[in-house]
This record gives structure tokens, C-alpha cells and sequence, in this order.
């Protein structure tokens, strides 16, 4: 019944197997990939028709979680999976980002990827598997991909590089870096590192490829025994559309490119486009959507050129230039920490709000309930490139925001030191070229304005690439424009010591370790300038957090008071709450987390923990309050909720017939610790009173 195709391979010590044949046989490519007990089911499908009111390729990628891969059943009301999960969106993101390059760009059917992890083992990663699968389930599906694609993650513990590292060895890695690509080049770069040099990162780099290139031998093994019959499509004759638009509109596009100004240059381009389809808006022949595709082309044919030839950039910049610089902080007076990054025409407003761990957010994962304490939302609305659109958070806004957390992360101080939980937001109110890694700059300015003790400032640059045959020119800190007409986006986010996160796509068929390297020396030296204009507003961080950051301190108690703190019923932890106005959290490990809107509320709140937690210590004057009066004594309420007997020859230095003629309930007195029997204080007030 069934003609299963398999193929086995092992990568660092770890079988990898993909196979196809039996399940999901109606799609156009379905592979099963296993690696440990880590299954992932990935299909392809491709559309047989073309929507010809689109001049986009329409690839959708959408990985899922199901969590009866993990052994569980989804939390929330309707116990089943609902909208992706930003890990989900992120590894979608990680899936299609190295695949979409390598469709021809006349290519224009829909085709959608599903990768879906039907089995986890907790240990193998199901993120580069899913990469090889849905590389293998296009690759024997006869679409015209120009594949396939291999993956794998490196780690750097102890000074080496670790090839698909365990999540145990992750733990004491500097380094998460997954790269994919061909046989012969780099297509895809994501990564968060702890202060890596330039050389380190591309050893890294090379190092991950040399790891997945048996991978897509073995893929290429599968192919040659079940490859379905290539796709044939057609491909548009428009050569009378693009010589026809080269001689009515070449020097019109050139003026515009000169023009500095983006709306300027974007207004004179539009007008250019109307023109150029009123030309051709009697002929059936051609489409809106044709005309507009070659003139685009003519578009990218000029800029390239004259990058490639002039050195010319279209701002009028060297190709290593960074634009100007404005910096400022504390523009917001009520946040816990703000700034304003001003690059060109990319502006980030970036916030800090510090939190107890309480605000922590809570991630529902396969490996089970986890907490994030550095959260980083980026919002892009459309007013920033001036247009209208939909508010919402789409995949740019969690992969652009998740790219900057990578950046920052390792800059932050530890817990331990620093108790609590930040939020940073990123509201872009200008765009043109990068403004994920204005969030960078914006959000390590922030962070400082707060009084957060980060370890180094951070910086983050874009650089471009354009590329015709050997001819190439690396391009730093790139426009709008020069991203979108150039082959390369590479991000490099670091200290003035070292990089802390690389993201890298490449939209040619890849690009060589020569370029790579040139890359990231010009990004060093654009990081280094950038970090120089910063530390010209603010170089460290604050002596303190700011007058309206909750004042937070943390004590650890014997884990034998933790019932003490918290009392019967939660009811001792509420009233220290309601009467110091502070919050109070309390963990297993006795460790106490005391957060207040100012120093006396913290005071008050951190003296009553002490109180009852403190011991009484022999011979030492404490204030009490008489709670109960009985005939051989009194009851002394001291050190918060802790009692002691003053016995009524302890009441004064003379003989005391009844207990009520020296002290009565409600009397404040000083005691004196004079012993202890069997677990109870002894006191005196006679003593006391010496």
C-alpha cells in the first residue's frame, strides 16, 4: 500500500532520518523527520494557478506546537491550541526566511509550508529539524525551488564550538547561533551571543555550515529516488515593457534616486509610476502589475549601478558612513526610564518599566510553564512611514522585537543583583532603514536612564550588500531603499568588545565568507561610532532607579519563618502589606522581594519582615507590648509577633503583690531577654530598667 523513501544519517553524535511515502501522501512533498524522540511532520503545497492580481511570491510558513508532542493538554478554556505563540511566529519566521530566496522570481504561485511537531523528546530542539524537513518536503515536491537547504545550531562552551548543542550545554554556551543555507553558501544567520569577536562569530558561521552540508547531500540521495515531475510555468515576455520604460523614464528615475529626502524621493516615484502605467492603459497586453514589475526593475538596475560603479549611495553617504546621530533621555516624566534615538529618518521612542517579579510573564511551552523577566515589545504603526494601515502585532513587530532582546540580553544584570523585571517598549515614529536596531540603541539608553546597572552599552547597525557577478560593495547603516534593491540585510548588534547578536539574510543564492567578513568589520567600525554618539548623552548607568520606580530590596529569612512572613491564611504577609503600603512577595528558598512606591513604605514593610524573623538574642533590651495579664506575669508581645513571660518577680525591683499594680494590657514596656526555657523567652522589666 505504501512506497516509503527513507534516508538516515548522524550529525554529531545524533541520527537524523527523514522519510516520506506513507503520510500526508496528497500533498505535493510531506516529510516525516526524526532526530531522537523529536518528530516533526513537514508537508508542502503548491497552488496550480496564479492569482494574477499579485506581484509578490505568496509563501506562508506556519510552524506549530502541538502539545500532545510533549505529553500535555493546553492550558486556557478551550484546551486546544489557538493563535501561534511568539515562539511559534519566531521559528516560522526562522523557516522561511533561508527557503524564500530560492524560488525564481517569476515564480508567483502560493505555496504554504506546514511544519508541525507531532513528537518532543525535551532534548532535540524541534526548531533545525523543522528547517531540514521543510527544505526536503520542497525540495522532492517538484516546485521550482532551488534547493535544498540544511541547518544547524552552534554553541561556544569552554572556547570551542559545539554543533547542535544539547539544551543542557546551551545552558554554559556564549553563544545560540542557528545558521542555514546550500551546499555552497550562507543564506541565514540568527543569533544572540555573549560579547563574541568579529573573528569568533564567522568561525562560528562556517563551522554551522560545514555541519549541515552532509545534510543536504542526504536530502539530495532522497530526491534522486522520489521526486515528483518539475513544475513547468511560464514565464511573461516583457522585454518590450522594459526597453519602452528605459527610454521614457531612466533619467526621471535618476533624478529621483539623487533626491535626499525620502517623502521627496517616494512622492517624485509615484508620480513616475502613474506615468509609466497610463502608457500601457489601452493595451490588453500588459497589466498594471507588469508595468510596475519592470519598472521596478528599472529602479534597482539604477541604484545598484551606481553603488556598484559611482560609489554613490542615494543620501549621498560613502558606502561606510553612518547618518547623523541625536540622542536623548528622560523626554517621558513619568516612565522609569525613556529615550529618543534619532538616526536619519529612523526614530525609536523606547521606555523602561521595572516591575517585581509578579510581572514576570508566564510562557505556556512543550517543556512546560516557564518565566521571562526581560520582555522587549517593538510596535511599528503606519504613520511612521507615512501611510495608513492596520495596528496590530505581526510577525515584523515579534521578530524585530525578539532580534533586540537577543541584542540586549546578556547585558543585563543577573537577578540576584539587580531584583527586578523590566519591559522595554520600542515605538517607532520614523522609518527608513533598520529601526530594530534603533530599538537596540534606543533600548540600551533607556535601560540606563532607569538606573539599570547594564554591564556595557549596546549599539546595533544594518548593513547592505550589493552584488553583481564578482563585483561587490558592502553598505552600512542602509536605507529603506537600499535594503529593499540590495542582495543582503545583516545585523549586528554588540558592546565595544563584542557582538552580542547577528541576524543575516541573504535574497541572492547566497554570498561568500569574504563578504561576510568584510561585513562585519565595516559593522564593527559603524557600532564603534554609533556607541560614541550615544555616550555623548549618557555613557553608564544611573547611581539609582528614579523617583517614580518602585523602591525594591530583598532579604532571605530561614526557610523555617517563611510560614512565619506569610501567616495562617496569607493573613500576616496581607497586613504588612496594607500597613506599609509596599508589596511583598516570598519564594520557597525564604528569599523576600519588598517593593514600594517610596523609601519609607520599603522601610516599614522591610522592619516588620525583620521583626518576625528575628531571634531574640540573651541580654539584649527590646520595646514589647503587654498582651495578657496573669498571676504569675505577664505576656510581652516583642519582635513583631514573638512573646515572652515576664514573670512577676521580674516586673520591678521591689515585691509586686499583683501583677496589674506595675503593668496593665496595652502598656508599652522595654524588656530584657534573661534566658530561654524549653523554646520560651524569659524577660524583665526590672532589668530593662536598670
Amino acid at each position: 500500500m505504501f512506497k516509503v523513501f527513507k534516508k538516515e544519517i548522524e550529525i554529531a553524535g545524533k541520527k537524523i532520518s527523514l522519510e516520506t511515502g506513507k503520510i500526508a501522501r496528497q500533498a505535493d512533498g510531506a516529510i516525516i523527520a526524526k532526530c531522537g524522540e523529536t518528530v516533526v511532520l513537514a508537508t508542502a503545497v503548491g497552488a496550480k494557478k496564479v492569482n494574477p492580481d499579485i506581484d509578490y511570491f505568496p509563501l506562508s510558513v506556519n510552524y506549530q506546537e502541538k502539545y500532545y508532542s510533549a505529553g500535555k493538554i493546553p492550558g486556557g478554556y478551550f484546551k486546544r491550541e489557538a493563535r501561534p505563540t511568539e515562539s511559534e511566529t519566531l521559528i516560522s519566521r526562522l523557516i522561511d526566511r533561508p527557503i524564500r530566496p530560492l524560488f525564481p522570481d517569476e515564480f508567483k504561485n502560493e505555496v504554504q509550508v506546514l511544519p508541525t511537531v507531532i513528537s518532543y523528546d525535551k532534548e532535540n530542539e524541534a526548531d533545525i529539524l523543522s528547517i531540514i524537513a521543510s527544505s526536503a518536503a520542497l525540495a522532492i515536491s517538484g516546485m521550482p525551488f532551488l534547493g535544498p537547504v540544511g541547518a544547524s545550531r552552534v554553541g561556544f562552551v569552554d572556547g570551542k564550538y559545539v554543533l547542535n548543542p544539547s539544551k543542557n550545554e546551551l545552558k554554559n554556551s556564549k553563544l545560540d547561533l542557528v545558521v542555514a543555507g546550500t551546499k555552497d553558501a550562507v543564506l541565514m544567520v540568527e543569533s544572540e551571543a555573549n560579547g563574541l569577536t568579529e573573528e569568533e562569530m564567522l568561525n562560528a558561521v562556517k563551522f554551522g555550515h560545514e555541519g549541515f552540508v552532509p545534510i543536504i547531500k542526504m536530502i539530495e540521495d532522497l530526491c534522486k529516488e522520489c521526486k515528483k515531475p518539475l513544475w513547468i510555468f511560464e514565464k511573461k515576455d516583457l522585454s518590450a515593457v522594459k526597453k519602452k520604460l528605459e527610454s521614457e523614464f531612466t533619467t526621471d528615475l535618476k533624478k529621483a534616486f539623487s533626491i535626499k529626502d525620502k517623502q521627496e524621493r517616494s512622492s517624485m516615484i509615484s508620480e513616475i509610476t502613474d506615468k509609466a502605467k497610463k502608457l500601457y492603459e489601452e493595451d490588453e497586453n500588459y497589466t498594471d502589475l507588469d508595468v510596475n514589475s519592470e519598472l521596478k526593475n528599472l529602479e534597482k538596475r539604477i541604484v545598484r549601478t551606481n553603488i556598484l560603479k559611482n560609489k554613490n549611495r542615494i543620501d549621498g553617504r560613502g558606502l561606510s558612513d553612518v547618518r547623523p546621530i541625536m540622542c536623548e533621555v528622560g523626554i517621558l516624566p513619568r516612565v522609569h526610564g525613556s529615550a529618543l534615538f534619532t538616526r536619519g529618518e529612523t526614530q525609536a521612542i523606547v521606555t523602561t518599566t521595572l516591575g517585581t517579579s509578579d510581572d514576570e510573564q508566564r510562557i505556556e511551552t512543550l517543556d512546560g510553564l516557564q518565566k521571562e523577566r526581560f520582555m522587549l515589545h517593538y510596535n511599528f504603526p503606519p504613520f511612521s512611514v507615512g501611510e495608513t494601515g492596520r495596528i496590530g502585532t505581526g510577525r515584523r513587530e515579534i521578530g524585530h522585537g525578539k532580534l533586540a532582546w537577543r541584542a540586549i540580553n546578556s547585558s543585563l544584570p543577573s537577578k540576584e543583583n539587580f531584583p527586578y523585571t523590566f519591559r522595554i517598549v520600542s515605538e517607532i515614529t520614523e522609518s527608513n532603514g533598520s529601526s530594530s536596531m534603533a530599538t537596540v540603541c534606543g533600548t540600551s539608553l533607556a535601560l540606563m536612564d532607569a538606573g539599570v546597572p547594564i554591564k556595557e552599552p549596546v549599539a546595533g547597525i544594518a548593513m547592505g550588500l550589493i552584488k553583481e557577478g564578482d563585483d561587490f560593495s558592502v553598505l552600512s547603516d542602509i536605507l529603506g531603499d537600499e535594503d529593499h534593491l540590495g542582495d543582503m540585510d545583516f545585523k549586528v548588534a554588540g558592546t565595544k568588545d563584542g557582538i552580542t547578536s547577528l541576524q543575516m539574510d541573504i535574497k541572492i543564492t547566497g554570498i561568500t565568507f569574504e563578504i561576510m567578513e568584510k561585513a562585519l568589520k565595516q559593522a564593527k567600525d559603524g557600532r564603534i561610532h554609533i556607541l560614541g554618539e550615544m555616550n555623548k548623552t549618557l555613557s553608564k548607568s544611573r547611581d539609582d532607579v528614579g523617583k517614580h520606580t518602585p523602591k525594591m530590596e530583598k532579604i532571605s529569612v530561614d526557610k523555617k519563618d517563611i510560614a512565619t512572613v506569610i501567616g495562617k491564611g496569607g493573613g500576616t504577609i496581607r497586613e504588612i502589606v496594607e500597613l506599609s503600603g509596599a508589596k511583598v512577595d516570598i519564594n520557597d528558598e525564604g528569599e523576600v522581594t519588598v517593593a514600594a512606591p517610596d523609601e519609607e513604605s520599603r522601610n516599614k514593610a522591610m522592619q516588620m519582615i525583620k521583626d518576625l524573623t528575628a531571634k531574640a538574642e540573651l541580654n539584649k533590651i527590646y520595646s514589647g507590648k503587654v498582651m495578657k495579664i496573669m498571676e504569675f506575669g505577664a505576656f510581652v508581645n516583642f519582635l513583631g509577633k514573638q512573646d515572652g513571660l515576664v514573670h512577676i518577680s521580674e516586673l520591678a525591683d521591689k515585691r509586686v503583690a499583683k501583677v496589674t499594680d506595675v503593668v496593665k494590657e496595652g502598656d508599652s514596656v522595654k524588656v530584657k531577654v534573661i534566658g530561654f526555657d524549653r523554646g520560651k523567652v524569659k524577660l524583665s522589666i526590672k532589668q530593662a530598667n536598670i
